[in-house]
């Protein structure tokens, strides 16, 4: 019918299409022309870098302190829990940096092209989800942007109910204009999207510097908590810092399972590798050191510990609402709301648009996804989930058991299994023939795996809902991210050995090339990066060969 082929995607709707098939291809998930690979070193370097510029990432540290550990040994549990999720990263979003393809496509490799969905529903439900969270974050930011401008939205009438709402009405009016604004850039092509990375992190770093300069002056110093020590010791202290490297590492997993989304953009495949592990941790000491001077300065300022940056900035301005009070909670407020609008983008955003436009490709592109991700970021209310669902809420930090065990299946695919070498095609096609469709499209180790890497976990994953589990299932929950990860890494590898599916390369040799062009891809023949030339066309061709035949 010629209103449904309206909502069909270009290639779709104009016909170039007639040998994909509409679950499983369009041009999003296909690998990305050699003109689109705009992303370098130092993009790489910058982005992630920028990756924890967001008021969030002030106070990440406040839960060890909260446990008993100092404020610089928090500091060190986040820095060291990043720098090991960086390292998981930089593995996973290795196919994505060789192929240029997104996670969607990946996964297939491992759970096979229907199998495949699965994994990809459990990543779209954490990125909705997690970007009508951060919209209220960036809402916050907005509101004191709009309260420094107009004293009248403090005194709006609040109509939720008490205790009902993380937002009150003037939050919900920031919370709306963050959206809007989110929104509007929304249509600006991902390739294009580096140079607001650059925009971001200047701005995130003049908020910065304003903020710590101005609470160090009105407290006359840095603050008590800041040279507070530890206040445990001992075995109860080890396995407290075990704790929280283990679950600053996890609180990344996302980042770590879609890896491939973000790196399938760089120019070489090298460029997106180093920078992250530079760029990642030092981002989290940077922010985490400014974040907690600032906090430890509102016990001087206002007699109690506010850690929340941005509750802090609105505490001042209420408590001074002179013209330069107001001029500096601006642009302060301006610096972490652009900041939060490109964090939201690429954290939230791109991986929705990736997993959106796999389930159903002939209706839905990235930008749609996008776009769909960003109404249902509003339709479901975020600010109710944060104000009451507090074990929805403690539910989405626990979601790394899940996460964990397809990441694990996916890390023994490309370095075990395939032995980095992916036949593109086969990611798109329902042919028997393909070596991604195992049984009718489905592999079972996969599932057997990412089972058994969740069981070991889901006694401790329980007792954060309140049910009473014991010291030593809550011991071993502190490390349930690489518990799942090795689990379902190691099992997947042995029932692959029992049971060798068709794609399993029998070769010594790696066989990664060095930089993945898709055969129509012709912006490229004269780059001998690509696999234009004889001798890789061979290589590869000879891999091939050896894999059906094995």
């Amino acid at each position: 019918m010629s209103w449904i082929r309206r909502f069909e995607t270009k290639e779709y709707r104009e016909g170039r299409c007639g040998d994909r098939h509409q679950w499983l291809d369009n041009n999003d998930l296909r690998p990305i022309p050699a003109e689109d690979r705009t992303y370098t070193w130092r993009t790489y370097f910058w982005f992630w870098l920028s990756a924890n510029a967001t008021p969030a990432s002030f106070y990440g540290a406040t839960t060890a302190l909260a446990a008993g550990l100092s404020l610089w040994e928090g500091i060190a549990c986040q820095l060291g829990g990043q720098f090991l999720i960086a390292v998981i990263l930089c593995l996973n979003g290795r196919a994505g940096a060789v192929y240029h393809i997104p996670y969607p496509a990946i996964v297939r490799a491992s759970f096979g092209v229907w199998g495949g969905y699965w994994p990809v529903i459990n990543r779209v439900v954490m990125t909705l989800v997690w970007t009508g969270v951060n919209a209220v974050q960036g809402g916050q930011c907005t509101y004191v942007m709009l309260h420094a401008v107009f004293p009248s939205i403090a005194r709006i009438p609040d109509v939720f109910p008490a205790n009902a709402s993380a937002l009150n009405s003037g939050g919900l009016v920031g919370f709306t204009v963050f959206w809007v604004a989110t929104t509007c850039f929304l249509h600006i092509k991902i390739p294009k999207l580096k140079w607001y990375i650059y925009v971001k992190l200047v701005f995130f770093v003049m908020s910065c510097i304003g903020m710590l300069a101005w609470t160090v002056r009105e407290a006359g110093g840095i603050g008590p908590v800041a040279r507070q020590g530890s206040t445990v010791h001992g075995t109860k202290k080890s396995w407290i810092i075990a704790q929280y490297i283990w679950i600053y590492c996890a609180n990344c997993a996302t980042y770590a399972s879609n890896a491939a989304d973000f790196m399938r953009y760089s120019r070489k495949p090298n460029h997106s590798s180093w920078p992250q592990l530079i760029g990642f941790p030092l981002s989290t000491l940077l922010v985490g050191l400014v974040g907690n001077i600032v906090g430890s300065t509102s016990q001087i300022i206002f007699g109690n510990l506010i850690w929340n940056p941005i509750t802090l900035l609105d505490a001042m301005l209420t408590r001074d609402y002179s013209p330069r009070t107001r001029a500096g909670a601006f642009f302060i407020a301006l610096g972490f709301t652009y900041s939060s609008v490109f964090s939201s983008i690429f954290e939230n955003s791109i991986p929705a648009g990736n997993d959106l436009a796999a389930l159903w490709p002939r209706f839905i592109t990235i930008r749609r996804g996008f776009y769909i991700a960003a109404v249902i970021s509003y339709a479901m209310c975020p600010w109710y989930i944060l104000g009451t669902a507090s074990s929805f809420v403690s539910w989405l930090a626990s979601y790394q058991i899940f996460l964990s065990a397809i990441t694990g299946v996916m890390l023994c695919q490309y370095y075990i299994i395939s032995l980095g070498h992916f036949v593109v095609p086969d990611l798109y096609t329902t042919n028997p023939s393909g070596l991604y469709w195992y049984s009718n499209g489905w592999n079972y180790r996969a599932y057997v795996a990412y089972v058994l890497g969740i069981a070991p976990n889901f006694y401790g994953f329980l007792g954060v809902f309140g049910v009473h589990v014991t010291t030593g299932a809550q011991r071993e929950y502190y490390f349930a991210y690489p518990i799942g990860l090795i689990v379902s890494f190691m099992v997947y590898w042995g029932m692959c050995v029992l049971d060798p599916p068709k794609c399993m390369v029998k070769l010594e040799e790696w066989k990664e090339p060095r930089d993945y062009t898709a055969p129509e891809d012709k912006s490229m023949e004269a780059d001998d990066s690509s696999l234009e030339t004889d001798k890789e066309q061979g290589d590869l061709a000879d891999v091939a060969v050896d894999i059906v035949t094995a």
